[in-house]
């Protein structure tokens, strides 16, 4: 298959998972992203020599340009940097992987440039949708998932007949590793037992949001974007075994399904070589090895997350960039012990609820201030009960 393809976020776990992919398939890598982390950064350049590497960090990019200065690929570092990366002539697919509400601009780059994406970026649709969606329709740039259940909705959706066919999206949850435990007993949990995840192995952000039930709620809010349906029309259901990855439901009321391992390179590999299918090195399914799949309707007392999330999404404007930012500064500050992990949906929802609600399409301006003041705000309340 020849495709090249732009990599932001490469360092992190779908961006090595990504080159995972980028290697079976004999993929070509014109530009490489990262945070921070310039020692596997480096390791990535000698391995795939693309034109450009971007480095947020402006340090880092420093210490990159000496140590890979026996190459041909130019480092560029900061905001500029990444979004440069994201929109090289030759890319013929940005992979977005980034973590976090950086990875909104190098979306709208990539799509000021035409290319299509392939988004496992899910803060670039939470807190930009309208703004997003409506410059890539402009572009006539398509949006390829790659989270597991928003891939799962797509892969279902292929046969459907039109968007007045389906009448509901099932998200699936792994419960994250509280499933099970009341509100009281996730008031003393530390950032170690939130970490364990029972089947992923993702980024410390991420499995956060996992162990709140954020992250489900950020999902809601990118399927209603990705697939123009409404909140009322997404429901979610606890999974725990995550081989089930997503559902859709019909007008005649028959469910399709997308099952598979809980491995993130067929979600990925799939939005690359979409619409062909092709060998992947993940294990086969045997549905026998499992024996079980269990079922569950989320705990909303215990973790109300997902309903804060939801609130923020119909409510509208600049809420849902408030709602984002809050809690990646939340989590922030619970993964250095400095914030009890019941007061992240809190500060979260509280920050959302300080921004006026609004319809349309904020302006980017209009949603960085959001998220800037929002981080603020979770910063000021931190120490308040």
């Amino acid at each position: 298959m020849k495709k090249t393809i732009a990599l932001l976020g490469s360092t992190g776990s779908i961006g090595t998972q990504t080159l995972d992919v980028a290697r079976g398939l004999g993929l070509s890598v014109c530009a490489l992203a990262a945070r921070r982390n310039i020692t596997l950064l480096e390791r990535q350049i000698r391995e795939f020599r693309p034109r450009v590497a971007a480095v947020f960090d402006s340090r880092a990019a420093s210490q990159l340009r000496v140590a890979v200065a026996d190459t041909s690929t130019r480092v560029l570092e900061g905001m500029e940097g990444l979004c440069e990366a994201a929109s090289l002539g030759e890319a013929d697919l940005v992979c977005n992987a980034v973590v976090g509400m950086v990875g909104l601009q190098p979306t709208l780059a990539a799509i000021a440039a035409g290319k299509d994406i392939a988004l496992a970026n899910k803060e670039t649709l939470v807190a930009g949708g309208a703004l997003v969606t409506a410059r890539a329709e402009a572009k006539g740039v398509r949006l390829f998932p790659v989270d597991s259940e928003h891939s799962a909705i797509f892969q279902c959706l292929q046969g459907s007949p039109g968007p007045q066919a389906v009448s509901r999206l099932i998200l699936t949850a792994s419960g994250g590793p509280f499933f099970g435990k009341t509100r009281d007993e996730l008031a003393s949990v530390t950032p170690e037992q939130a970490l364990r995840h029972p089947n992923w192995n993702m980024g410390a952000k991420i499995t956060v949001d996992s162990a709140t039930m954020m992250n489900k709620g950020l999902e809601i809010m990118e399927a209603s974007w990705l697939f123009r349906m409404p909140p009322s029309r997404i429901d979610v259901v606890v999974h725990r075994e995550s081989v089930v990855h997503s559902l859709i439901e019909y007008t005649d009321h028959s469910v399709l399904a997308q099952l598979g391992v809980p491995d993130m390179r067929i979600p990925i590999q799939y939005a690359v070589t979409y619409p062909a299918r092709v060998p992947s090195p993940v294990r086969r399914l045997d549905l026998a090895d499992w024996g079980t799949l269990t079922f569950f309707r989320p705990d909303g007392e215990a973790f109300p997350a997902m309903q804060a999330a939801r609130n923020a999404l119909e409510r509208g404007g600049v809420a849902p960039a408030a709602l984002n930012g809050a809690n990646e500064a939340a989590v922030g500050l619970f993964l250095q012990g400095r914030l009890p992990f019941l007061r992240i949906a809190e500060l979260a929802e509280a920050a959302s609820l300080a921004q006026p609600a609004g319809e349309g399409s904020p302006s980017l301006e209009e949603i960085l201030e959001a998220d800037r003041a929002a981080r603020a705000f979770v910063l000021s309340h931190a120490g308040t009960e």
